[in-house]
């Protein structure tokens, strides 16, 4: 599809400098620019791309003021690289804008399916699905009894969404990703065998979530397993049955959260991260990655790094002593042997 520099004008709130009726029909990087095709420059580091690039619309910042002939066409705004991730979205929406019912796909005949929705081929629909506005259900998913998806939901190829899962609207859930599946839980007996605990519960994701390629989120042994609005889950993260995660909390890739753990909000978990069970995270924590959380942190804002975790000013004092170990140790070696010879 293409749009004139005009028209994105008009959609981002920018000034055109240059020829307006200039037409695009795809994003590129500005060092890689190439005919019919926009961009944007935000760092300085780049601007030198600025004259060179053969992308036909760049968006700019302001105040931007150039310093040589740019063949290019402008559009000036204030912040270019919050617009350009906003035209990401746009270009993102008109690709996959599919509408329709795959003949291909199996959907149960108490499914209440909404408007203008897509399923793909080869996914199933169960009994008593329910299916909001504008929800996109790409091929090869599979979506339980009882599950039900809120409006503008995006769900990508291979997604399995089992009995009585509830997704809420403008989320987005990547490839291979599992919710619903059963909680993790086993109770020995006095053979020391062990028993399945039966997992009855669901999970509840809110409005606004986008959960990364192959995660997967149990369901509750009882009552349910929630992730709050606005919070952004990682690829190959695990979160384990019960645990509740607060609003607009981020978590990178390969964090696993044991069962029961209550995380705040606004909190950021980096990359494999291990959270034990039972415990509470309170609001705006940080938590470095490969950190180990073995109790709560119950100080809002705290940052922490280490396995066990400790406040990161400690870690890094704590690191530099021990980066130097080698040479105390060799320090101590020369000691004894000074000693054995007084001796």
């Amino acid at each position: 599809m293409n749009f004139t520099a005009i028209q994105i004008a008009k959609l981002i709130n920018g000034k055109v400098e240059g020829d307006s009726t200039v037409s695009v029909n795809s994003l590129s990087k500005i060092e890689e620019g190439k005919e019919n095709s926009i961009t944007f420059l935000a760092n300085s580091k780049y601007e030198h791309f600025l004259y060179t690039t053969n992308s036909s619309i760049i968006v700019v910042n302001d105040d931007l003021k150039v310093q040589k002939k740019i063949s290019a066409t402008l559009i000036r705004v204030k912040d270019p690289y919050q617009t350009f991730a906003n035209l990401l979205e746009i270009f993102n929406k008109k690709k996959n804008n599919k509408f329709g019912l795959s003949p291909k796909s199996e959907i149960h005949e108490s499914a209440l399916i909404g408007s203008n929705v897509y399923v793909g081929s080869n996914t199933t629909l169960e009994k008593d699905v329910k299916i909001g506005n504008g929800t996109s259900i790409s091929p090869n998913c599979f979506v339980g009894e009882g599950v039900t998806i809120g409006e503008n939901t995006i769900i990508h190829p291979n997604v399995t969404i089992l009995h009585d899962s509830k997704i809420g609207s403008n989320c987005v859930i990547h490839s291979g990703t599992t919710i619903g599946s059963d909680g993790f839980g086993f109770a020995p007996n006095s053979e020391n065998h062990f028993h399945k605990v039966p997992q009855i519960g669901n999970v509840v994701i809110e409005d606004h979530v986008e959960v990364g390629s192959n995660t997967s989120i149990d369901r509750a042994t009882l009552g349910s397993t929630i992730i709050r609005k606005g919070v952004k889950l990682d690829n190959l993260i695990q979160i384990a049955h019960n645990v509740e995660i607060g609003s607009n909390s981020v978590i990178a890739a390969q964090t696993g959260i044991a069962g029961s753990t209550k995380i705040g909000k606004n909190c950021m978990i980096g990359g494999q991260v291990g959270i034990v069970g039972h415990i509470t995270i309170a609001d705006d924590v940080k938590i470095a990655a490969q950190s180990g959380i073995g109790s709560s942190i119950l100080e809002k804002g705290a940052v922490v790094q280490g396995s066990p975790a400790i406040p990161i000013g400690d870690y890094k004092r704590a690191f530099i002593i021990f980066k130097q170990l080698p040479k105390v140790a060799q320090k101590l070696r020369q000691i004894e042997k000074l000693i054995s010879k007084f001796k």
